[in-house]
């Protein structure tokens, strides 16, 4: 059986194109994974960070609480101390 030249570099030329989109799909892969994995690592970072501002919210408006008791008492202390 003899294969023309032809048929062969067509032969070859295929090959050499599968394995290219082979590597050029794998790249793209490889890619898209590793911006994947920043991406989740900066949506982490946020979400810590929403949640450590929530966190410092509700202490604020504790410790907000407390300054309004504490004036309130001064305020009375102040009041009765006066007559």
């Amino acid at each position: 059986m003899v294969v023309s030249d032809a048929i062969l570099v067509a032969l070859i030329g295929l090959g050499g194109s599968a394995l290219g989109s082979i590597f050029g799909i794998l790249a793209s892969a490889k890619l898209t994974q590793y911006r994947l994995e920043q991406l989740e690592e900066r949506v982490s970072k946020h979400n810590n960070l929403i949640e450590r501002t929530y966190h410092l919210e509700e202490v604020a408006a504790i410790h907000e609480e407390k300054l309004k008791v504490a004036n309130h008492r001064i305020d009375d202390l102040e009041q009765g101390g006066g007559t």
